[in-house]
């Protein structure tokens, strides 16, 4: 498997750890009568800082990982595998990692600069597949 699909791999896993994360506090502070309904109303209750941070980091992660996808399926598809794209590949897959904690934890401005490091190394495959 090329390091691209290693990493897409690896990324679709830290998307459902994450999703984990967010649904075990989520389900603990809202109540299973609440999260197991058709949710046709709002909670009850509000979820906690953390949680809710918890929550939009999976949701950031979820559009961020489109555009991955698309880079790695282009790149893959159309033989464009270099050294460099399994960089960028590398690059997206440690700031993702590195993403959770800084939204967690409210780091300012690091959680918009690993955010900038994912998005750019994923922008710099897609512009390398075409040249």
């Amino acid at each position: 498997m090329t390091a691209e699909l290693t990493t897409l791999t690896l990324a679709g896993l830290l998307q459902g750890l994450q999703y984990l994360a967010f649904a075990l506090p989520a389900n603990a502070e809202l109540g299973t009568g609440y999260t197991a309904s058709p949710r046709d109303r709002a909670p009850s209750r509000s979820l906690s800082v953390k949680t809710a941070r918890l929550q939009r980091a999976l949701s950031n992660h979820f559009e961020a990982l489109i555009l991955f996808t698309l880079a790695v399926t282009v790149v893959s598809l159309g033989g464009q595998n270099t050294p460099f794209t399994a960089a960028c590949a590398w690059v997206y897959l440690g700031a993702r990692l590195l993403y959770v904690p800084a939204y967690y934890f409210g780091w300012r401005p690091g959680r918009s600069l690993i955010w900038a490091f994912g998005f750019l190394a994923t922008m710099a495959m897609l512009i390398a597949a075409l040249i």
